[in-house]
């Protein structure tokens, strides 16, 4: 199985967090390429039996949280269309409608989400591998 993680980030959480979800995807043996949403490639996701797209979280405190640079993705995303695929954030407070609003951007891009989660950027380590654990009893059921 091959994933490719397509991320965008403003301080390095997201990053951090899209490096910690492929070297566990690995330990499941799930091989994975990262890209920017500005760098990922049609053939990249074409050869990809699964899709995840990160975020950090945009907006204010505990109001009007969104993916941030949302318009990027929804101009740079490839065709996901047949493609399973996962979503995830990171935050510092509050993730609010973050994870739905990047949901229904997948979607609209044609993709099939099949799990998601916001992670904290105190413990990117840990929501890597509880996404990733996640994943794969959904992949593998």
């Amino acid at each position: 199985m091959q994933a490719v993680i397509i991320y965008d980030s403003l301080t390095g959480n997201t990053r951090r967090a899209a490096n910690d979800i492929a070297d566990e995807l690995y330990r499941f043996g799930i091989g994975s390429n990262l890209f920017k949403v500005s760098e990922v490639s049609d053939a990249a996701v074409a050869g990809a039996d699964l899709v995840l797209v990160g975020s950090w979280t945009d907006g204010l405190f505990v109001v009007a949280q969104k993916p941030g640079r949302r318009r990027k993705f929804k101009h740079l995303l490839p065709d996901l269309t047949g493609k399973r695929c996962a979503v995830f954030c990171t935050f510092a407070l509050n993730p609010g409608n973050t994870l739905n609003k990047l949901t229904k951007l997948v979607e609209a891009h044609g993709g099939d989400v099949v799990g998601g989660m916001s992670i904290r950027r105190d413990d990117l380590e840990g929501g890597a591998a509880e996404l990733t654990q996640r994943l794969v009893a959904v992949l593998s059921a």
